[in-house]
């Protein structure tokens, strides 16, 4: 790798805690200076940072902002290209999940999914558009193999992961031919917290739905993001599925 690909500058939403956070030290490791956004997670986000500063001075930064307000979304852009002068990946990775089922869906649920999910990855990568063409750069996005296949009583959000599938592709076509835009649809990785739905029969079912009759692990999701920004310079448009196969057998 060269040290110009080395030294990119990622802004990652929802990157201190999760698979946000095992893809911001993976890109870390590789070279990458980081501006990490969070809404509510402060303390991951300020020990993520301070981990990752201690193993290369002024490397990281943070950024707190709720993503559903629109408005504040150029903030992002503007502070990352403050701290660090340019703007090279956008990784579009906060997400809201839970069921809505059809006959209990309110509009603040809607509002919800569809902001995080959607909405935001739209007007956030709009700001960062300008500074990404400057810089060649590349913008991932974290769908969901749901995006293709539905996933039952999770309407608004598999409807959300759709529409990013779809902006992934429309975005492709408008930033083209200097910026790159991918997504990734992860299978089972990291279950949800605080959701009786995935117990462990459900795992299990889940699980031996997959060609290769396991879960996949954070690191799984990390490694595609790095090939996407850093190896596959010929690939735009794409969603790249990581999910040991399970989508290739519901």
């Amino acid at each position: 790798m060269s040290n110009n690909q080395a030294d990119k500058v990622v802004l990652i939403t929802g990157g201190a805690k999760r698979v946000g956070a095992v893809i911001s030290r993976m890109l870390h490791e590789a070279g990458c200076r980081l501006v990490i956004h969070y809404r509510s997670s402060r303390g991951e986000a300020e020990a993520l940072a301070a981990e990752l500063n201690a193993k290369r001075p002024d490397s990281a930064g943070l950024i707190q902002a709720d993503l559903l307000h629109i408005a504040g979304l150029p903030r992002l852009v503007e502070e990352t290209l403050a701290k660090f002068g340019r703007l090279d990946v956008l990784i579009n990775n906060a997400s809201s999940f839970y069921p809505t089922e059809v006959g209990c869906i309110t509009e603040e649920n809607w509002q919800d999914l569809i902001g995080t999910n959607l909405k935001a990855p739209l007007f956030l990568s709009q700001a960062a558009a300008d500074a990404l063409r400057h810089a060649h750069g590349c913008i991932v996005n974290i769908a969901d193999i749901h995006a293709e296949r539905p996933m039952k009583a999770y309407v608004v959000y598999s409807i959300a992961k759709a529409g990013l599938v779809a902006l992934t592709k429309s975005l492709a076509h408008e930033l083209g031919p200097n910026v790159r835009v991918n997504a990734i649809g992860p299978g089972p990785i990291l279950w949800p917290e605080d959701d009786p739905t995935f117990d462990d029969s459900e795992r299990r079912r889940i699980i031996a739905h997959t060609l290769l009759k396991r879960e996949g692990t954070p690191e799984d999701i990390a490694r595609a993001v790095r090939f996407l920004i850093f190896d596959a310079t010929y690939t735009t448009g794409h969603m790249l599925t990581v999910d040991g196969g399970r989508s290739a057998s519901l």
